[in-house]
C-alpha cells in the first residue's frame, strides 16, 4: 500500500440562488447516483458528507450559491477514471448549464498521508491557495500534476 493518497477539493457557484432553485433540479437529482458510483469506483477513499449523504449544505464561504466537494483516492489516475469515465464526466460536460465560471481555480489536489482525511479548513486553505499562486508541489490542479512524494 501507498504511503500516500490525493485529496481534492472542487467549487462550484450555481446559477441558482440555492441548490434547491428549479435550474439546478436536474444535477440534484442525480447527486445521488453520482455519489454511488464514486464509492464504488477503484481508488476511491472518501469524501466529504452530510446528514442527507451529500455535501450541499456545507457552506464554508457562506454564500448559499457555492458549493463545495472534498475526496480522497488512492491516486489521481483513479480519481480521473471516476471523474472522465464513468457517468460522472456527462454532468462535467454538461456544468455550465448549472454554474458560472468561478475564479483562476475551481479543483485543487495534494497529497496527504494513507489513512488521514483533510479537514474541511485544510481543503478551502489549499483551493485558496493554489487560486493565489498556481501549482505546485504543495497543491496543483489537473493541468499540472506533480507526483506522489517519495
Amino acid at each position: 500500500m501507498s504511503k500516500y493518497q490525493i485529496a481534492e477539493i472542487n467549487i462550484a457557484r450555481m446559477k441558482g440562488v440555492n441548490i434547491n432553485d428549479p435550474i439546478m433540479k436536474e444535477f440534484y437529482d442525480n447527486l445521488d447516483t453520482v455519489n454511488t458510483i464514486a464509492e464504488s469506483s477503484e481508488g476511491f477513499v472518501w469524501r466529504l458528507k452530510d446528514d442527507s449523504n451529500n455535501a450541499t449544505s456545507i457552506n464554508p464561504y457562506n454564500d448559499e450559491q457555492v458549493i463545495i466537494n472534498i475526496s480522497v483516492w488512492e491516486s489521481i489516475e483513479t480519481l480521473e477514471n471516476f471523474m472522465y469515465k464513468t457517468f460522472h464526466s456527462e454532468f462535467l460536460k454538461r456544468r455550465k448549464e448549472w454554474f458560472q465560471t468561478y475564479g483562476k481555480a475551481y479543483t485543487a489536489m495534494w497529497w496527504i498521508p494513507s489513512g488521514q482525511f483533510p479537514s474541511l479548513e485544510e481543503a478551502v486553505d489549499n483551493l485558496d491557495y493554489l487560486q493565489r499562486n498556481g501549482a505546485s508541489e504543495k497543491v496543483f490542479d489537473f493541468r499540472k500534476k506533480f507526483a506522489k512524494p517519495a
